[in-house]
């Protein structure tokens, strides 16, 4: 179901959504500044392109990632996570969708607060 699931998501959307997190990965890593959001940026694109046999591990819960995320979630990640909720509740409606809809929610709490937050591989 993995690679079927992946490549479905692939196919429909998941190349054009994570060129995009790419093309902002890299607007944001030409400042100093910016690298750390860049970083975040190339990882959502790497979790956008193939969601599906991946998992979110908290790796790094420090007073920096905290604060991280409450400046992501006050800039841009509240809208990220309603996209991907919106999205998740139309996949959800079918039951074809419904493994889908689990990617959104996934990728809904990654956007919402990416700081501290690894991708891995599910065995």
């Amino acid at each position: 179901m993995t690679l079927l699931g992946n490549i479905i998501w692939f196919i429909f959307g998941g190349l054009i959504q994570s060129f995009f997190w790419f093309i902002f990965g890299l607007l944001w890593s030409i400042t100093i500044i910016g690298i750390p959001v860049g970083k975040q940026c190339f990882k959502m694109a790497k979790m956008q392109l193939a969601p599906f046999g991946k998992e979110i591990i908290e790796t790094n819960n420090s007073s920096v990632s905290l604060i991280a995320n409450i400046l992501w979630i006050i800039l841009f990640g509240w809208e990220l996570a309603i996209a991907n909720l919106t999205a998740a509740l139309f996949f959800g409606i079918t039951i074809i969708g419904i493994p889908f809809a689990k990617q959104n929610l996934k990728l809904a709490y990654l956007s919402l607060m990416p700081f501290g937050k690894d991708i891995r591989k599910v065995k």
